[in-house]
Protein backbone atom coordinates (compact mmCIF):
# COMPACT_ATOMS: atom_id res chain seq x y z
CA UNK A 1 0.00 0.00 0.00
CA UNK A 2 1.48 3.34 -1.07
CA UNK A 3 1.55 5.48 2.07
CA UNK A 4 -0.88 5.43 4.95
CA UNK A 5 -4.59 4.99 4.52
CA UNK A 6 -6.39 8.35 4.85
CA UNK A 7 -9.91 8.70 6.20
CA UNK A 8 -12.35 11.48 6.87
CA UNK A 9 -14.63 11.66 9.87
CA UNK A 10 -18.04 13.34 9.82
CA UNK A 11 -19.47 13.93 13.29
CA UNK A 12 -22.86 15.26 14.33
CA UNK A 13 -22.90 18.07 16.90
CA UNK A 14 -26.36 17.04 18.14
CA UNK A 15 -25.91 15.31 21.53
CA UNK A 16 -22.45 16.92 21.54
CA UNK A 17 -21.36 15.51 24.91
CA UNK A 18 -21.70 11.99 23.49
CA UNK A 19 -20.54 12.63 19.92
CA UNK A 20 -17.39 14.44 21.14
CA UNK A 21 -16.43 11.29 23.07
CA UNK A 22 -17.16 9.22 19.95
CA UNK A 23 -14.94 11.50 17.86
CA UNK A 24 -12.06 11.16 20.33
CA UNK A 25 -12.39 7.34 20.35
CA UNK A 26 -12.43 7.27 16.52
CA UNK A 27 -9.30 9.46 16.28
CA UNK A 28 -7.47 7.36 18.89
CA UNK A 29 -8.38 4.13 17.11
CA UNK A 30 -7.30 5.50 13.73
CA UNK A 31 -3.93 6.40 15.26
CA UNK A 32 -3.70 2.92 16.81
CA UNK A 33 -4.37 1.38 13.36
CA UNK A 34 -1.78 3.71 11.76
CA UNK A 35 -4.44 5.50 9.69
CA UNK A 36 -4.34 9.24 8.98
CA UNK A 37 -7.43 11.28 9.77
CA UNK A 38 -7.21 13.67 6.83
CA UNK A 39 -10.31 15.69 7.62
CA UNK A 40 -12.93 16.09 10.34
CA UNK A 41 -16.21 17.79 9.47
CA UNK A 42 -18.82 18.66 12.08
CA UNK A 43 -22.49 18.76 11.05
CA UNK A 44 -25.49 20.13 12.96
CA UNK A 45 -27.16 16.70 13.12
CA UNK A 46 -27.12 13.13 11.82
CA UNK A 47 -29.46 14.04 8.96
CA UNK A 48 -26.75 16.41 7.65
CA UNK A 49 -23.94 13.82 7.63
CA UNK A 50 -24.40 12.43 4.07
CA UNK A 51 -23.70 15.77 2.34
CA UNK A 52 -20.50 16.29 4.35
CA UNK A 53 -19.50 12.66 3.73
CA UNK A 54 -19.97 13.17 -0.01
CA UNK A 55 -17.70 16.23 -0.01
CA UNK A 56 -14.97 14.19 1.68
CA UNK A 57 -15.46 11.15 -0.58
CA UNK A 58 -14.93 13.39 -3.65
CA UNK A 59 -11.35 14.00 -2.44
CA UNK A 60 -9.23 11.48 -4.35
CA UNK A 61 -6.64 11.39 -1.55
CA UNK A 62 -9.18 10.12 1.01
CA UNK A 63 -9.78 6.36 1.15
CA UNK A 64 -12.95 6.22 3.27
CA UNK A 65 -15.25 8.02 5.68
CA UNK A 66 -16.51 7.33 9.19
CA UNK A 67 -19.90 8.78 10.13
CA UNK A 68 -20.45 9.46 13.85
CA UNK A 69 -23.61 10.44 15.65
CA UNK A 70 -26.02 9.53 18.43
CA UNK A 71 -29.76 9.45 17.73
CA UNK A 72 -31.54 9.42 21.09
CA UNK A 73 -35.21 8.50 21.28
CA UNK A 74 -37.68 11.35 21.53
CA UNK A 75 -41.44 11.53 21.95
CA UNK A 76 -42.11 10.54 18.32
CA UNK A 77 -40.60 8.21 15.73
CA UNK A 78 -38.50 11.07 14.33
CA UNK A 79 -35.31 9.29 15.45
CA UNK A 80 -36.12 6.29 13.23
CA UNK A 81 -36.69 8.51 10.19
CA UNK A 82 -33.42 10.40 10.77
CA UNK A 83 -31.18 7.37 11.12
CA UNK A 84 -32.95 5.43 8.37
CA UNK A 85 -32.46 8.21 5.82
CA UNK A 86 -28.87 8.90 6.82
CA UNK A 87 -27.88 5.21 6.77
CA UNK A 88 -29.50 4.65 3.37
CA UNK A 89 -27.77 7.66 1.84
CA UNK A 90 -24.39 6.73 3.34
CA UNK A 91 -24.72 3.25 1.80
CA UNK A 92 -25.51 4.86 -1.56
CA UNK A 93 -22.40 7.07 -1.26
CA UNK A 94 -20.13 4.12 -0.47
CA UNK A 95 -21.37 2.36 -3.61
CA UNK A 96 -21.21 5.52 -5.75
CA UNK A 97 -17.63 6.42 -4.78
CA UNK A 98 -16.45 2.81 -4.31
CA UNK A 99 -14.97 3.74 -0.93
CA UNK A 100 -15.92 2.34 2.47
CA UNK A 101 -18.21 4.37 4.73
CA UNK A 102 -18.37 3.31 8.38
CA UNK A 103 -21.69 3.70 10.16
CA UNK A 104 -20.79 4.90 13.64
CA UNK A 105 -24.24 6.33 14.29
CA UNK A 106 -25.90 4.82 17.34
CA UNK A 107 -29.66 4.55 17.78
CA UNK A 108 -32.53 4.82 17.14
CA UNK A 109 -34.70 4.10 20.15
CA UNK A 110 -31.95 4.47 22.74
CA UNK A 111 -31.83 6.47 25.93
CA UNK A 112 -29.05 8.90 26.82
CA UNK A 113 -27.58 6.24 29.13
CA UNK A 114 -27.60 3.67 26.31
CA UNK A 115 -25.94 6.26 24.04
CA UNK A 116 -23.16 6.71 26.59
CA UNK A 117 -22.71 2.92 26.72
CA UNK A 118 -22.32 2.84 22.93
CA UNK A 119 -19.57 5.45 22.55
CA UNK A 120 -17.12 2.66 21.65
CA UNK A 121 -19.09 1.98 18.45
CA UNK A 122 -17.01 4.80 16.98
CA UNK A 123 -13.97 2.50 17.13
CA UNK A 124 -15.95 -0.25 15.40
CA UNK A 125 -16.80 2.13 12.54
CA UNK A 126 -13.12 3.00 12.03
CA UNK A 127 -12.19 -0.69 12.16
CA UNK A 128 -14.88 -1.49 9.59
CA UNK A 129 -13.64 1.15 7.12
CA UNK A 130 -10.03 -0.03 7.44
CA UNK A 131 -10.95 -3.72 6.98
CA UNK A 132 -13.18 -2.99 4.02
CA UNK A 133 -10.56 -0.78 2.39
CA UNK A 134 -7.95 -3.54 2.68
CA UNK A 135 -10.40 -6.16 1.38
CA UNK A 136 -11.20 -4.04 -1.68
CA UNK A 137 -7.55 -3.37 -2.56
Amino acid sequence: MAGKMRIGIVCSEFNYDITQMMLERAKEHAKFLDVDVAKVVMTPGVYDIPLAAKSILKDKSVDGVVALGAVIEGETEHDEVIIGQAARKLTDLAVEFEKPVGLGITGPGMSRLQAEDRVERAKDAVESVVKQFKALK
